[in-house]
This record gives structure tokens, C-alpha cells and sequence, in this order.
């Protein structure tokens, strides 16, 4: 039985399994680390980082990115990837969501009113979850 994800799936299994794994380029040179994700919602996929951090630089340079959130369970478990361009925002009220979230950003220094507390998002891109079953199936394209 063939089951289509859409997007509410993809807000679902982001915001279930947060550690995720961001892919950026410095030069021609690919870069990946993981990431404690923020969240999801049908705005978009919010992360947060510190403008000390070279990603944040790498991304400015280059706003297309990759993220990929894992679930591990039986055999391999199950990947969510979604690609598409990063949005900088510098608002006030997901500033201070991001830290009554995250609390011990306070120990790095942060706060609401710190311009190197960095939020961004992906609005717009797409993304397709893979898992053994569907391996050697075409990729299933879930436009967000």
C-alpha cells in the first residue's frame, strides 16, 4: 500500500525527531552538521544559531540548503529531506520565543536584543521521506 505524505507530515516528523542534520557550502566545499532543530509550523522550518557560528556566515553566502531529520527504528528507520532557501529574520517576538524555548542560550550570552542571536527559516523548497520500503522507488516530491 502506497501512503502520500504532504506537508502537514513534513511539520509532523520535523517537529518529532529534532535532531537533523543541515548541509551548507563554503566555496565550492559541502559542509554538514548536526542540529538541535527549533521547529515546524506551516510557516516554515525555524531554526536558530549564533552569528559567530561559520554556517551562519556559509549560509549568507550561499541561502540553499539541504536538512535532514532521521527517525531511527527497525531496520535503517526513516529520513525526512527537505531542501530550499533560508529566510533571515530579525524579529523580536521569535527572539523571545527562541529563548524561553531554549533557555540556555542565556549561558552563551544571549538574548532577546542580541544581534548575534540568528533566526532563520525555510518557507518554501521541497522535501521527500525515504526508508527502506521505498529505496529503489522514484522519490515522491512534497512541494512546501
Amino acid at each position: 500500500m502506497i501512503i502520500l505524505m504532504n506537508k502537514q507530515d513534513c511539520i509532523a516528523f520535523s517537529n518529532e525527531n529534532p535532531i537533523c542534520f543541515l548541509a551548507s557550502t563554503e566555496g565550492s566545499q559541502p559542509r554538514v552538521r548536526a542540529l538541535g532543530f527549533w521547529f515546524a509550523d506551516e510557516t516554515g522550518f525555524y531554526f536558530q544559531t549564533g552569528a559567530m557560528k561559520a554556517f551562519y556566515h556559509q549560509l549568507l553566502q550561499n541561502p540553499l540548503t539541504e536538512v535532514c531529520f532521521y527517525k531511527p527504528e527497525k531496520f535503517i528507520g526513516t529520513m525526512l529531506r527537505i531542501s530550499g532557501r533560508v529566510e533571515f529574520l530579525n524579529d523580536l517576538a521569535l527572539k523571545k520565543k527562541v529563548i524561553a524555548d531554549r533557555p540556555f542560550l542565556r549561558n552563551f550570552g544571549l538574548s532577546e536584543e542580541s544581534p548575534e542571536l540568528i533566526i532563520f527559516r525555510i518557507p518554501h523548497g521541497e522535501a521527500h521521506f525515504w526508508n527502506m520500503e521505498n529505496n529503489l522507488n522514484k522519490k515522491e516530491i512534497i512541494l512546501f
